[in-house]
């Protein structure tokens, strides 16, 4: 028998599989149970009602999705009435992401959503700043550290901090996101980019760029999940082209605690029941009693690194 159970800080998953925000809803119920999954994270959620950005928002590109849907939402009110109530018929906990374009704002959002039957709170701190000309908060170790503080006086809740992959210093974002009171980090969100129609001669989304995810991202989010984990000592919940117990497995073994699914179940639906599944069969294959054993269990210690020095 295999123990799949892990903790995120405070917070016992039985098992180190669940959503990436923005690709799970309640609706999905009808297609499988939740009880299978160790966590459940809601799409993200912002105290203002939002339309979302122009059409169209998501475009297939290569080995994934670009999109840039625009975090649509109906606001903090309409999430307490009608989304929260239905996500209490399932036991698997309940992680809420929020987003909010300043600090203080992020705060408030947090603070409206101490509420029973939410577990922990995902932020999003990968989305624009206006407080720095529009950057990711996640691009710099200040702005992380200064949104994170705000967040975390806001709520004795489990805090876990998305981070972006469009940082140069994804070590230094993740050490100040650790040292301002972050209890886990995912690792990552989506990479800026884009796409152009070459018969139309327009952009592929109507935002111009988007995110792009999908199988085509993993060696780039495994390598910043490998840093990370050099860097911080609270868990690490892997996010990037994860759709088989293998991705997952890659994930752990570079240091992540959990991992989370998002592009594979548009294509998909079960996905993340069949990386259960086999990360079960994964684990007896080779003999591993405790999934958790996986994380961290790469063998780089007798390899050689050439380290480039700066030319003059």
């Amino acid at each position: 028998m295999v123990d799949l159970r892990v903790k995120i800080g405070t917070l016992e998953l039985k098992n180190p599989v669940m959503p990436a925000s923005g690709t799970f809803s309640e609706g999905l119920a009808r297609v499988f149970s939740f009880e299978h999954l160790g966590a459940l994270v809601t799409k993200t959620i912002t105290a203002e009602v939002r339309g979302g950005n122009p059409t169209p928002r998501v475009a297939e590109v290569g080995q994934g999705i670009l999109n840039s849907i625009g975090i649509p939402s109906k606001g903090i009110p309409h999430f307490l009435e009608h989304i929260l109530p239905a996500y209490k018929n399932f036991s698997a906990p309940l992680v809420v992401s929020v987003s909010a374009p300043t600090a203080e704002l992020f705060a408030d959002v947090v603070r409206r959503l101490n509420r029973p039957g939410i577990a922990a709170i995902e932020a999003n701190i990968s989305c624009p700043n206006i407080e720095e000309d529009g950057k990711a908060f996640a691009m710099q170790p200040k702005s992380t550290a200064a949104v994170t503080e705000q967040i975390r006086k806001a709520t004795d809740l489990p805090l876990w901090v998305k981070l972006t992959p469009n940082t140069g210093d994804v070590g230094s974002v993740a050490r100040a996101a650790e040292e301002s009171g972050a209890d886990g980090l995912v690792v990552a969100n989506t990479i800026l980019a884009m796409s152009i129609d070459v018969e139309t001669f327009k952009p592929s989304l109507g935002n111009i760029m988007g995110g792009y995810s999908g199988p085509a991202i993993k060696p780039i989010i495994v390598r910043m999940v490998y840093q990370c984990a050099k860097s911080v000592h609270i868990p690490i919940i892997g996010c990037g082209g994860i759709a088989t117990a293998e991705d997952a497995v890659e994930y752990m073994l570079a240091g992540a605690t959990a991992v989370q699914v998002g592009t594979a179940t548009f294509v998909n639906p079960n996905a993340m029941i069949e990386v259960v599944r086999d990360l079960i069969a994964f684990c007896q294959r080779k003999g591993i009693k405790r999934v958790g054993d996986l994380t961290g269990k790469i063998r780089d210690r007798d390899m050689h690194v050439d380290q480039l020095e700066a030319i003059p």
